[in-house]
């Protein structure tokens, strides 16, 4: 059965079509620096972790994690064991860290296997930690915006197998049950993929509750109460739980599906197909520039009272019976279900014609991604396509270099042009059946990075679409476009792919500024376009500038990697070995 393919509508009013270029500013930046007292808990790679995979996990991991709930305020953990805050009310007057926490023993002391420890704050109250060996601990922190000096409280500490790292945790009330949902990542060993790296990824989903035990003079106990396992090929870009744990969002170069649920393998129910006569093509179809025509083989004896048909705008669904879909998918473009009619013309083929919405424009395939279908062409078409491709049969590189448009040069590509050889798709699961419900396919529409717009919202995502960089938010409450375009960065998704030493990206809450920081010292701030207080012309045009996007540059005084790297309205957090530093961004 194919998937409920979806698409990611572009807001075009959040476009800026007139958009030209950065301006250089040299106005300085204020950085300010925090010296630690002990080096942050980095964990270096070893022989043993040597795929991509592992380098995109854990060697490019964040360490430094922003506060959605509380401005200015971050968190990380030291070589000592500590969970540190630091929140900035005074730029001039920034204080030491302040220890919310302190592991049993120090994470770097640990034998065996050891990933590097990571923290998600779950609510305004609560925290999940990962030592980096295989233990979870849930915290109940008060509100940390009112009570900074307040130790957290353990509630929750279980091994829960190999070591991971936690990706996004979420929490909700229901009927007086506490809920906790935590997301875990892991690389492991896959003695089964003996033609590939050798390691496979693995997605854990654990929902922990106070639903045992309960008592009225007693406070409850936290448990496991699920545990659910989804596995891949490919470290994921993105992955987040809904809401209520209505279901996890998970975007990846290659799909990720559930395996198992509580340690059991998970067991498809075997859908019955359709017994089709003579293996080969299950449809025919042809087109012109107004309507496409299918013809679908159907199984003998099938009656008009059998089909299953379904049609909308942009999405084709045909079956027969309680047989699984012969089609179901979007269409390769927009049709008028008005005007579109099916029928059956002998007792195995039935004909749909679909009227195009907007005619003229031919289509490569029907149902995207369903390549069951052949298409057959007619003689006039096929006329026409010999003529359109004729050059390229020429013993000459441009046989007319009159034309207006010469043949286009490969090597005149820049590296900001390329794209990555998979595509990469964005997948939705429901959080009850563990199937998928919506997929996009994102082709060449990069991932750039994730970011906390709302606390009480997921996580939204960073694509490139173009030369632009789009921030989309999951809206997974909405019935249609589950995936809202709210804000564009203006050549974003260029300047991005020119930094070869980048190793973070992110935006503002308010979407002000994006900024962008290398492996060592440098980092780029790219502000919205914002009015001029000066009389500015463009020379070429001859035209009055009444916006300006600047961007700013500044060069950090440590010879220390970049480990952590965060953004709020007013300041960015760049993280390293031994220093927080906090600049002030001048928007």
């Amino acid at each position: 059965m194919s998937l409920p393919n979806c698409s990611l509508k572009v807001n075009r009013e959040l476009l800026d079509p007139s958009f030209e270029s950065y301006r250089l500013s040299l106005d300085s930046i204020s950085t300010y620096n925090v010296e630690l007292d002990a080096a942050v808990s980095e964990v270096k790679l070893k022989d043993s972790q040597y795929t991509l995979d592992h380098v995109r996990a854990f060697g490019m991991y964040n360490y430094l994690h922003i506060d959605p709930w509380y401005e200015d305020s971050v968190y990380f953990v030291d070589s000592k064991g500590r969970v540190l805050n630091v929140t900035v009310t005074l730029d001039t007057a920034l204080g030491k860290p302040c220890e919310m926490f302190r592991f049993d023993s120090d994470p770097v002391s640990c034998e065996g296997e050891q990933l590097c420890a990571s923290l998600s704050l779950t609510s305004a109250t609560w925290a999940a930690l990962s030592d980096g060996t295989g233990k979870l601990t849930l915290l109940r922190t008060s509100k940390r915006g009112e009570s900074s000096y307040i130790k957290w409280e353990p509630m929750f500490s279980e091994r829960l197998g190999e070591p991971f790292i936690i990706v996004h945790s979420l929490t909700h009330v229901r009927s007086h049950v506490h809920t906790i949902e935590v997301l875990l990542l892991r690389v492991q060993k896959d003695p089964a993929d003996t033609k590939g790296s050798g390691f496979s990824i693995s997605l854990e989903w654990i929902t922990v509750d106070n639903s045992a035990g309960q008592s009225e003079s007693e406070e409850r106990k936290y448990d496991v109460r699920k545990r659910r396992m989804m596995k891949g090929k490919s470290i994921p870009h993105y992955a987040a739980v809904e809401p209520q744990g209505k279901g996890i969002v998970v975007a990846s170069e290659k799909p990720f599906a559930f395996t198992e649920v509580d340690g059991l393998p998970l067991k498809e129910p075997p859908v019955e197909d359709m017994e089709v006569e003579n293996p080969g093509p299950i449809y025919f179809w042809q087109q012109t520039e107004e309507d496409v025509t299918l013809n679908v083989r159907l199984p003998e004896g099938t009656t008009k009272d059998d089909i299953r048909f379904k049609l909308t705008v942009d999405c084709l669904r045909v079956g027969v019976g309680d047989h699984a879909a012969l089609l179901d998918g979007q269409l390769f473009a927009p049709v008028d279900p008005e005007a579109s009619t099916w029928t059956i013309t002998d007792d195995k083929s039935l004909e749909v014609s679909l009227q195009k919405r907007s005619e003229g424009a031919l289509w490569s395939e029907v149902v995207l991604g369903d390549r069951r279908g052949e298409y057959l062409m007619s003689d006039e078409q096929k006329s026409q396509l010999q003529q359109r491709l004729s050059y390229l049969t020429s013993e000459d590189l441009n046989p007319n270099p009159e034309k207006d448009k010469p043949p286009c040069n490969a090597q005149e590509l820049e590296d900001c042009d390329m794209f990555p050889e998979d595509s990469s798709t964005l997948m939705r699961f429901d959080g009850a059946t563990l199937k998928p419900t919506h997929v996009v396919s994102l082709g060449s529409n990069q991932f750039l990075f994730s970011v906390h717009i709302d606390p009480s919202e997921m996580p939204a995502f960073c694509l490139r679409h173009d030369v632009d960089a789009l921030l989309w938010q999951p809206r997974p409450n909405q019935d249609s476009d589950i995936w809202e375009h709210i804000s564009t960065f203006n050549a974003l998704g260029y300047v991005q792919a020119s930094k070869r030493d980048k190793k973070f990206a992110t935006c503002a809450p308010n979407f002000s500024y994006a900024a962008l920081c290398e492996c060592l010292r440098r980092v780029f701030i790219y502000c919205q376009p914002s009015p001029v207080d000066t009389v500015l012309f463009n020379r070429k045009r001859g035209q009055q500038v009444g916006q300006v996007a600047k961007q700013q540059v500044t060069s950090l005084d440590t010879s220390d990697p970049v480990l952590g790297f965060r953004a709020t309205n007013e300041r960015l957090f760049v993280l390293t070995a031994n220093n927080l530093f906090v600049l002030k961004v001048n928007n």
